[in-house]
């Protein structure tokens, strides 16, 4: 695993946006139109900037994998911050959608610790090496990582699939949200 590089951005796009299209959480915040693969690219370039300031933006060795976390002790709020949220409102989620996100985000941090921890954001592998090996190898690197620093690792997913192959992992669903779909919440302690 290696830290990526703004130059790794297009690449770390590419296989967030192809990997998360259907994805049920995703879709929540984003409206359904003409445009919406445009938006789920641009809530990728966002999550990219956000990590890059905020967090980790990590790439697997053979390039097929990628996951942003975000370290919570490092967000402020920043004139880049606020230009990447207005970003977000109008090429992403669009006005409409910004009080249901901000009220979603606002009931997961609520079930966060209040002490240093990973937040794994987003993990994909490009939809065609998927079940290959490289998220799995990506993700105990991770938590290899974390576990040397001793912070526990947050996730959420919607994806019902993606529950056993987190709870693999060490994962465990320590809560739900009931939106108009389900949010599990899972942790890892290492």
């Amino acid at each position: 695993m290696t830290e990526a590089s703004l130059e790794d951005k297009a690449l770390i796009v590419d296989i967030l946006t192809r990997s998360f299209d259907s994805n049920q959480s995703i879709n929540y915040l984003i409206p359904q139109d003409s445009r919406r693969q445009d938006r789920v690219r641009n809530l990728m370039e966002y999550s990219f900037e956000l990590c890059r300031e905020s967090g980790k933006i990590l790439l697997s060795d053979d390039r097929r994998a990628c996951a942003l976390i975000i370290l919570p002790e490092r967000r402020k709020t920043t004139w880049k911050s606020l230009r990447l949220s207005l970003f977000l409102i109008t090429k992403s989620i669009g006005l409409f959608n910004v009080l249901k996100a901000v009220k979603r985000e606002g009931r997961i941090a609520a079930r966060h610790p209040k002490t240093p921890y990973y937040h794994l954001w987003f993990i994909g592998v490009a939809p065609e090496h998927q079940g290959r090996g490289s998220g799995g190898q990506l993700l105990r690197e991770i938590l290899e990582e974390a576990g040397a620093q001793r912070r526990p690792v947050y996730l959420e997913t919607s994806t019902l699939k993606n529950l056993p192959w987190y709870e693999k992992h060490g994962f465990e669903i320590f809560d739900r949200l009931e939106l108009s779909y389900t949010l599990y919440l899972l942790r890892w302690k290492g």
